[in-house]
């Protein structure tokens, strides 16, 4: 898979662009952009932080060219099942390259409980471009996709026992062969 070429240049000192502060705070923002596109439901605010001429890496969903190819992608998959389950992102843990000016991380995908109680959620790791301006240039996320497959439809196996699954969800797991 190829990778844009938007790696930071080294000074005559080999530092990058960026220091790692504005790394952590463009980090910092990201979190908090993706938390209120989380409460709020609107992803438009995730799309937001892209360059125009940004590249989104998605394994199971393929490559999208562009802050306007990111967008309609990212609103679809997050305000559908399952994506609409999960309650939140958090970073469980993050690195940051500061001669790339790249930002490692993974990230939780808890879903809400099904309603008996159980929990159910995966991880994905998360690798960011940074562009400068609190905007990324490249996101790509690696996971295992049947990971994640099998996690949903644990879920809706426990949601229908406890007579809370959505018809949404229903429609899903029919959809992908239950």
């Amino acid at each position: 898979m190829t990778r844009p070429a938007d790696a930071a240049p080294t000074t005559a000192t080999g530092t990058g662009r960026w220091t790692r502060e504005e790394l952590e705070e463009a980090f910092a923002g990201y979190q908090r952009t993706v938390e209120e596109a989380k409460r709020t439901g609107d992803w438009n605010l995730f799309a937001d932080m892209f360059t125009e001429d940004a590249t989104y890496i998605e394994h199971a969903y393929g490559n999208f060219a562009g802050r306007e190819e990111i967008r309609p992608w990212i609103i679809r998959t997050m305000n559908s099942f399952p994506g609409n389950h999960m309650t939140e992102f958090p970073a469980l843990w993050y690195t940051i390259d500061e001669q790339r000016g790249w930002v490692i991380c993974e990230i939780d995908n808890p879903m809400c409980d099904p309603g008996d109680g159980s929990e159910h959620g995966a991880s994905n790791l998360t690798i960011l471009h940074y562009a400068g301006d609190g905007l990324w240039s490249c996101e790509e996320d690696v996971y295992n996709p049947t990971k994640f497959l099998r996690m949903a439809k644990k879920w809706c196996r426990a949601a229908e026992s406890a007579g809370t699954l959505p018809d949404e969800a229903r429609k899903w797991l029919e959809a992908v062969g239950a």
